[in-house]
């Protein structure tokens, strides 16, 4: 193993190669720079030294066999030492000699050129490839934008590094690698304003074998150089190597330069931030970070700031707490601090308040303007007004923050739907620092004042899990005692860890308790809410102040549905005797609940109504009868001025309360059960005469009445209903109305009772009159003439509705049979044939003609048929065609069946060319063959099948045809279908000897 003195020797050998190119290798210093060959290209550049081609062509030339000799020399020896490996590019006496005479040949060239950007770049990237390596080219995907966002740049130089493949060590070839700085040095001289020369020498400073004392303090000193010589709209351009470079270096490096920057473009905050959180060989800044995110969130929050990462304000926040809870210790005050920070600034409130109280002034003074009264306001040269100095905000800062302020001001304050989030935070800030019993406090803050139960999920969760995973590290420390504990510290453990069981036990008990009271927060009007907590309630007092306190906090115009509800459990909490019964009856508690819910203006008059009715109830309930007829009587008292609309909601609901119908209904069944028939009837007339009752109101007074005896009254009652109601309403009371005057009088008041039926039809639309001519039919059967019934019974033919018309022609039909015989039903027949639609027409003729051919009217039967024939299509209506096709063969001739088979001909044509009765054919078509396939057993063979659907079966034929066939050949089988073709249902026999 070579010794320490042998290595320092070899070092100092290879180094005493270099410097190659300083000074500036020429034919006199270095006789073996020129050999015979170059004799020619000198001699042409003396002559031409203005022409740039010469020398391009001569640098270019020189290059080309260099290179070529270089390769060659590379293929030669491919083994790599520890000599090469130091060397780098110049580990070969030929590269040595190549570079020397390059630079020869660019210094001379740029002798004549100085101001060549062309030149000076290809001098630099070939003195580039002999110190930094040969340069490694990679594939970009995609194009770049022109101008992208600094973090989208910094991302894109990341991977665009530029990267060598080989190279000078900064040791050994320390001079070449100031030699190659000069040579940037120089060529800036010359050309300073060329932001390429500037990227390409920055190059330099991110090659992991530049020397130290180029890549640190010369590299920021050049970058601050190019900032001062380049105009700003180029400033992009060098920034984006120079914050690329200070994240390399890391350190106070990173955070002057990115302090730099930010003064200037302060999007790059976050991405700030990101790095003093998590440096690559420094430590954590956490107090910068916090300060730089609270700033962002404050000042996205008023609109001045945009995150390039589309976050909003409350997401700013949210990382800014997601620092505090990393880094509490060092972020935020520790308790004592906190509490006295507070003090002091609800101290300078309260001042700047009374401050701002004392020196208000008005707008104007004596009818002329005057400035409102406080301090001028500084602004910006945009008109903006400046924000005042908070050292919250200020990075540089070190005084720490008061968490519980922040959270409080720019958090609770602004995001009020957010709390949960916000709470479970500051708790959190307050555990990591061990302060329990201040996150104690802090949870239970959080949870009497959120609104929504996500938010209180969210903090009671928390809560609990904090609660758990205390009792879970007390309980580990008595199974793992520490070896200095003694006994007095576990049995004070236990007792500690006794105590926390039952605050966690008592926690996990209170929550149906905090979720009403976040419900009742949100809410406090909800009536629904207010029954839970009570069901919650245990103890007497508990409810009772339960129920007290809903009935003060609740805003009877603002509650949810169902308030008098509460009105009422409340005053029978007290008349039960308390929740469980187990109290005494408290019924002058319960009186003095109902009498001041008597007084609320409730939403609707029926919930007022509903109170007065329950009062009632509960003084049945306990047989105070006479006191439940006085809270009626107080209830319905009828003011002077009766002519209030009940819809009116501008009015209280105790002026609308005596035009309520369920209060009054309520009030007259209390009469009816225990009152007495005046004081009932008393009632009824003045519901009656505030015009508020219905129809069901009618009945049951009339009803009460005929209870009574009061037959008469009854009828008056029903009477005035009638006058009162419209039909359709009025049928129904005239319909009991009228039962009930029969029933009654039977035949005695026979015209009484006629003129009833006439007064009821003359209103009663043709729809509902129907039931009162039968019924008024039935009276003049039974008491009256039979004339009268019929001529009843015909004027409800005209009368009544079309639907109904064919049923009341079939009664008034069966009444004439009844009374008169078949052959006065002919007149009815043919009046209903005229009147009713076609389809009732066919139904009502095939009667017609069966009465005709019962009386042997044989001709004036067939005469029907014809008629009728003109309404029933053949395809459809095929029960009246089956019908004429059996009378003509029981009673016809052959003339005659001619005669129907033509009319039902020229039926179906006529109905053939009417694209409704198109319809229905088809539709009748395939209910026939779906009935017709359901019936008869479906063929096996798909082909059969198809055929039987195509062909369709056939009716019975009057005459069967003939068939001819033709004769089969002896020993010819006979077909195996048996089936006969089926004839012509309409085809007719005729003999040859008739003609």
């Amino acid at each position: 193993m070579p010794s320490v003195a042998e290595k320092t020797t070899a070092v100092d050998d290879l180094s005493s190669y270099f410097p190659l190119t300083l000074p500036v290798p020429t034919p006199k210093t270095h006789p073996d720079l020129l050999t015979v060959h170059d004799v020619q290209r000198e001699e042409d550049l003396l002559r031409n030294p203005a022409s740039f081609r010469a020398w391009w062509t001569a640098i270019h030339n020189t290059k080309e066999a260099f290179n070529t000799q270089l390769k060659a020399e590379r293929r030669a020896n491919s083994v790599t030492d520890a000599r090469t490996q130091l060397l780098g590019p110049l580990a070969t006496p030929l590269a040595r000699r190549s570079l020397q005479c390059l630079t020869y040949l660019y210094e001379a060239a740029l002798a004549q050129f100085p101001g060549s950007f062309k030149l000076w770049k290809s001098y630099l990237q070939m003195r580039m490839v002999y110190v930094l390596g040969t340069p490694i080219q990679k594939k970009r995907a995609g194009g770049r934008k022109k101008f992208p966002e600094m973090k989208e740049a910094i991302e894109g130089e990341r991977e665009d590094v530029e990267e060598w493949e080989g190279g000078l060590d900064g040791i050994v070839g320390w001079e070449e690698w100031k030699s190659l700085v000069a040579t940037y040095e120089r060529a800036l001289m010359w050309l300073p304003k060329l932001p390429r020369l500037w990227l390409m020498y920055f190059s330099i400073f991110s090659h992991p074998l530049c020397p130290p004392i180029i890549s640190h303090t010369h590299a920021r000193r050049t970058f601050d150089r190019a900032l001062r010589t380049l105009p700003p709209s180029l400033h992009s351009r060098i920034w984006m190597r120079y914050l690329f470079w200070a994240e390399g270096k890391g350190g106070a490096t990173t955070v002057a330069v990115y302090r730099r920057y930010l003064a200037v473009d302060p999007s790059l905050t976050e991405h700030y931030a990101s790095l003093l959180l998590n440096p690559a060989d420094s430590a954590p800044r956490p107090l910068e970070a916090a300060k730089l995110l609270l700033s962002l969130a404050r000042k996205a929050a008023r609109g001045e700031y945009v995150s390039p990462e589309s976050k909003s304000p409350y997401q700013l926040l949210g990382d800014f707490l997601d620092v505090v809870e990393r880094f509490a210790e060092e972020v935020g005050l520790d308790v004592d601090d906190t509490v006295k920070s507070n003090a002091a600034d609800a101290k300078a409130d309260a001042e700047a308040k009374e401050k701002e109280d004392e020196s208000r002034e008005p707008a104007s003074l004596e009818g002329s303007l005057v400035r409102i009264a406080g301090p001028p306001v500084p602004i910006a040269a945009d008109g903006k007004p400046l924000t005042a100095y908070d050292e919250d905000e200020d990075p540089l800062s070190k005084q720490k923050l008061n968490i519980e302020r922040i959270v409080r001001k720019d958090g609770l304050e602004v995001y009020k739907d957010q709390a949960g989030r916000l709470w479970t935070g500051l708790a959190t800030y307050w555990i990591k620092r061990g302060e329990f019993d201040r996150a104690k406090a802090t949870f239970e803050a959080g949870i009497a004042s959120v609104l929504t139960i996500r938010d209180f999920t969210q903090i009671f969760d928390a809560y609990a899990e904090f609660s758990e995973s205390l009792i879970s590290a007390m309980m580990e420390s008595l199974e793992n005692p520490e070896e200095d504990e003694d006994e007095e510290d576990a049995k004070e453990t236990e007792i500690e860890l006794d105590a926390k069981m039952k605050e966690f036990e008592a926690l996990m008990d209170r929550r149906p308790f905090l979720v009403n009271d976040v419900l009742l927060r949100r809410n406090p009007n909800d009536v629904q809410e207010w029954e839970k907590r009570v069901a919650l309630s245990n103890q007497i007092l508990q409810v009772a102040d339960t129920y007290t306190q809903a009935l003060e906090t609740i805003n009877p115009r603002k509650a949810t549905a169902n308030l008098h509800r509460l009105y009422i459990n409340f005053a029978k909490y007290y008349e039960e005797g308390g929740a469980s019964g187990s109290a005494e009856p408290d019924l002058d508690s319960a009186r003095k609940i109902l009498e001041k819910a008597t007084k609320v203006n409730f939403k609707t008059v029926e919930d007022l109504a509903e109170i007065w009715c329950e009062w009632a109830e509960m003084e049945l309930r306990h047989e105070n009868y006479d006191e439940a007829i006085r809270v009626m009587q107080r209830a319905a008292a009828i003011p002077r001025n009766t002519k209030i609309n009940y819809h009116d909601h501008s009015l209280p609901v105790q002026a609308r309360l005596f035009k309520s119908l369920k209060l009054w209904s309520f009030y007259v069944d209390l009469e009816e059960s225990i009152g007495t028939v005046e004081t009932t009837k008393a009632v009824y007339d003045k519901i009656m005469d505030l015009k508020i009752a219905n129809a069901q109101i009618i009945v049951n007074y009339a009803a009460f009445l005929e209870e009574n005896g009061y037959w008469e009254d009854s009828f008056k009652v029903y009477e005035r209903g009638t006058e009162v109601f419209t039909f359709p309403i009025s049928f129904e009371i005239w319909n009991i109305y009228l039962s009930k005057f029969i029933k009654r009088y039977g035949g005695t008041k026979l015209e009484r009772a006629r003129d009833l039926f006439e007064q009821a039809l003359e209103k009663c639309p043709p729809k509902s009159c129907k039931p009162l001519f039968l019924m008024y039919g039935k009276l003049e059967e039974d008491y009256g003439l039979a004339k009268r019934a019929m001529g009843i019974y015909e004027r409800a033919t005209k009368v009544v509705a079309d639907e109904d018309k064919f049923e009341m022609y079939t009664i008034y039909i069966a009444k004439a049979t009844a009374n008169y015989g078949l052959p006065a039903t002919r007149s009815i027949y043919e009046s209903a044939i005229e009147v009713l639609p076609a389809k009732q027409t066919a139904e009502m003729c095939l009667r017609f003609a069966a009465l005709e051919r019962k009386l042997g009217e044989i001709d004036r039967a067939r005469a029907i048929y014809a008629h009728a024939s003109q309404f029933c299509d053949p395809r459809v209506n095929t029960k009246f065609w089956t019908e004429w096709n059996s009378f003509e063969i029981e009673t016809g001739s052959e003339d005659t069946f001619r005669d129907m088979l033509r009319i039902k001909r020229s039926v179906q044509a006529q109905f053939n060319t009417e694209a409704s009765y198109l319809a229905a054919q088809t539709l009748s078509t395939k209910r026939t063959n779906v009935t017709e396939q359901e019936a008869s057993p479906q063929p096996s063979d798909p082909m059969a099948a198809a055929e039987q659907q195509a062909n369709g079966p056939k009716g019975p034929s009057f005459v069967a045809a003939k068939k001819t066939t033709l004769p089969r050949l002896e020993g010819s089988e006979p077909p195996q279908d048996g089936k006969q073709p089926e004839g012509n249902a309409d085809e007719i026999q005729i003999s040859d000897e008739e003609d």
